[in-house]
């Protein structure tokens, strides 16, 4: 319950006065009397929030400036001219003598529904390009669904196709097409990879159960590629959950 509330059934209920209630709850007497005031006009309407924004802003942009925005705006629109923020300040300082800031008038055009605001720009982290070093430093894997094509050009059976990358050359170390991929078959692929180009120092997958067992059901226990890391001393990276773009 709010205090608000709480004050109000002292007041009407236990019939105590606005000197008792607001010693009993810590606030001030012309708070009780204001409440008091309020409930008695509006009744339950009483206890809806209150905008705390004030009457008045002095510092405000007085409306006929921001009429005059408005109506630069569009007469440097309808004459084919730039009628950005910028020009309009530009226009506002030289020939109306009145100085307002760009993001206020980019503020009020957007307000009147004549700025579409443009989404905020990438950071420039996200243009980085994140990849290994050297070759066999880290590999990828995934696999993906593909249906095959006849020679006659009907479909064909459905597969699914795994693959090895090199994270730095980018290069296709492994792509076989299996009827479904299991545990054993990546298992497979990778030792058969390994034994053409080495031991990698690292692998990068996702959270699939036939890369890693950590999501199963929370047994414990390693499945046999990750037992297969282990014994070389390969260190293995799991993506995030929910980020599929990691193992691109």
């Amino acid at each position: 319950m709010s205090k608000a509330r709480l004050i109000l059934t002292a007041l009407f209920v236990d019939h105590q006065s606005p000197a008792e209630v607001a010693a009993r709850y810590g606030v001030h007497r012309a708070w009780v009397y204001k409440l008091k005031a309020r409930y008695e006009a509006e009744g339950e309407a009483a206890f809806e929030p209150r905008s705390r924004r004030p009457k008045t802003n002095p510092s405000a942009t007085p409306q006929a400036t921001v009429d005059l925005i408005l109506e630069l705006r569009d007469k440097l629109r309808t004459a084919g001219l730039d009628a950005g923020p910028d020009t309009i300040a530009w226009h506002l300082s030289q020939h109306h003598a009145t100085t307002v800031s760009v993001a206020t008038i980019s503020r009020y055009l957007t307000q009147a529904g004549l700025v579409i605001p443009e989404p905020k720009k990438r950071p420039k982290s996200s243009y980085i390009r994140f990849q290994a070093d050297l070759p066999n430093e880290t590999w990828q894997s995934d696999f993906t669904h593909y249906r095959l094509t006849q020679p006659d050009g009907t479909p064909g059976e459905d597969v699914e196709i795994v693959t090895w990358l090199d994270d730095c050359t980018r290069y296709a170390l492994s792509a076989t097409a299996n009827v479904r991929v299991t545990g054993p078959i990546v298992l497979a692929t990778f030792r058969a990879t390994l034994t053409q180009h080495g031991i990698p120092a690292s692998t990068l997958t996702d959270n699939g159960m036939v890369y890693t067992a950590r999501f199963a059901g929370g047994r414990g226990g390693r499945n046999g590629f990750e037992h297969e890391l282990r014994r070389l001393h390969v260190t293995q990276k799991n993506s995030r959950p929910n980020h599929p773009p990691l193992t691109g």
